[in-house]
């Protein structure tokens, strides 16, 4: 069972009937509008999925491209890992939430100098994108979380088997691609 106190990021490329539901069953969720192709993001798109989130009262970030984010008054951005160039003004610090990811202590200090209030840490759990080396699990996860003063988002590999184990963590939040809806 989920804490329904965790903030709940979905990642998003479009948004059908079969997400839109999915959300709606999520309490405390949030839409991350993750296009890869993000220099190519459809402003049209962009304010469909606005106005779902304004129906629906929840936050909309939009990933890596803070212009678009302007431009349909999202909530913030998210920053991904690799993305080490992108420096907000104060202007936009005070407008926007600043989400960052990381996957290592160096990641995390890029993520801090770029003001972001709550960082990503990922993978907390097994997924394709990553070998079973490089996943934290909950007790390096929280060795990790000791030591970064921040509120910390668990990322990567959460479904439904696992669920369980991010109550063991010290998040304030999860992200993830497809909504669990345990």
């Amino acid at each position: 069972m989920i804490n329904s106190k965790l903030k709940k990021y979905i990642f998003i490329e479009n948004l059908d009937e079969k997400i839109k539901k999915n959300i709606k069953k999520l309490k405390n969720s949030q839409i991350i509008f993750n296009n890869e192709e993000y220099n190519k993001i459809s402003l049209r798109q962009c304010m469909e999925i606005k106005d779902f989130c304004i129906k629906n009262k929840i936050l909309l970030y939009i990933k890596n491209n803070y212009k678009i984010a302007l431009k349909v008054k999202a909530d913030g951005i998210f920053i991904s890992s690799n993305n080490r160039r992108m420096y907000l003004n104060k202007f936009l610090l005070k407008k926007f939430c600043i989400i960052g990811s990381a996957h290592n202590q160096l990641e995390y200090y890029f993520k801090k100098r770029q003001n972001c209030t709550t960082i990503a840490l990922s993978p907390i759990f097994f997924n394709p994108k990553y070998s079973k080396n490089k996943i934290l699990g909950p007790v390096k996860f929280n060795l990790i979380s000791k030591m970064w003063k921040t509120n910390l988002c668990a990322l990567g590999g959460i479904c439904e088997e696992n669920i369980k184990k991010i109550n063991l963590t010290k998040v304030s939040s999860i992200a993830f691609q497809r909504p669990v809806t345990k």
